[in-house]
């Protein structure tokens, strides 16, 4: 099997990169179709999937079974201010690589977010984890150009999968563990927003899920996050206590972030998916997400 992993030195591209050679995870072995995969890992030094004409090229010259396109836009903030860039690697980068897999019959996994959606309350107590049927409504530029990516994947690649997932670490890149972990060796105390509420996935279970989609007929959109659901100040708080640095975690509302911080992006306060697509095809073996945090500090080499 031939796959083709595109934003291939993110933190997702590296860990599928990982397992695929190591032939499994902390969560099993690979299924065994992939034993001896042939990766493409490819970033945009090699591939650019904002050209349509070069990604065609590309792919019908490699010939993968299956993309993985981990290249996304993923600065919230940034993305306010940069659209051009953001509809460009976002929504039109999808789209060119949907035409090009449809063109190969190879199936296409795409990632995507929570952040396609608009943060509203869900179910009868409003603390409902939303699954595949909710509807998006995404109130920033980085959520609404993420939804159109998934809109041209629809549209252009009948082999698809849609991946959403949140609040994603790993032991490689930039992230919000070892954000919270640096300002923790400089700070005595830091404030972290506690009416945003989420779940925390580690890279190595999404990856895992990633590679069981892989090998399976399953095609449609997927909610794939760690199970559990807290807010970033808990999140902070669980990352200080796991990385035993003396720092306070003090708690405030978005409110008064944005008051400090008026060029930052809108985020939805409730983002909480339900992985029930995952249940009810491949199965869903995500950790709780403090099992998971856990974990990921007992393995890292702390760089």
């Amino acid at each position: 099997m031939k796959i083709l992993i595109t934003g291939c030195r993110g933190q997702l591209g590296t860990e599928l990169q990982r397992q695929l050679s190591s032939e499994g995870s902390a969560l099993g072995p690979l299924p065994d179709r992939l034993r001896k995969a042939t990766v493409l890992p490819v970033d945009i030094d090699e591939l650019d999937i904002t050209d349509r004409e070069a990604t065609v090229a590309y792919i019908r010259r490699h010939q993968p079974d299956t993309v993985i396109n981990c290249a996304a836009a993923t600065n919230v903030d940034g993305c306010e201010t940069q659209r051009d860039m953001a509809f460009r690697v976002n929504a039109l980068g999808p789209r060119n690589l949907a035409i090009a897999c449809d063109k190969i019959n190879a199936r296409l996994i795409h990632i995507s977010t929570d952040y396609v959606f608009p943060g509203t309350p869900n179910g009868p107590d409003g603390r409902t984890p939303m699954d595949e049927c909710a509807q998006p409504a995404p109130v920033s530029a980085y959520g609404q150009t993420k939804l159109l990516g998934e809109q041209y994947v629809q549209r252009f690649c009948r082999r698809h999968f849609i991946v959403r997932t949140a609040w994603l670490y790993s032991y490689y890149g930039k992230n919000f563990v070892k954000t919270m972990v640096n300002l923790a060796k400089t700070h005595s105390e830091i404030t972290v927003v506690n009416d945003q509420l989420g779940n925390p996935t580690n890279a190595v279970d999404l990856a895992h899920h990633l590679l069981k989609l892989a090998v399976s007929h399953d095609y449609g959109i997927y909610h794939c996050t760690g199970n559990g659901v807290c807010s970033w100040y808990e999140f902070a708080a669980e990352i200080i206590r796991l990385s035993g640095l003396p720092c306070k975690v003090n708690p405030c509302t978005s409110a008064e972030y944005a008051a400090q911080h008026p060029a930052s992006a809108n985020r939805p306060a409730w983002s909480a998916l339900e992985n029930r697509a995952l249940r009810c095809s491949v199965g869903d073996e995500m950790r709780d997400w403090k099992d998971a945090i856990c974990d990921f500090f007992k393995n890292w080499d702390g760089e």
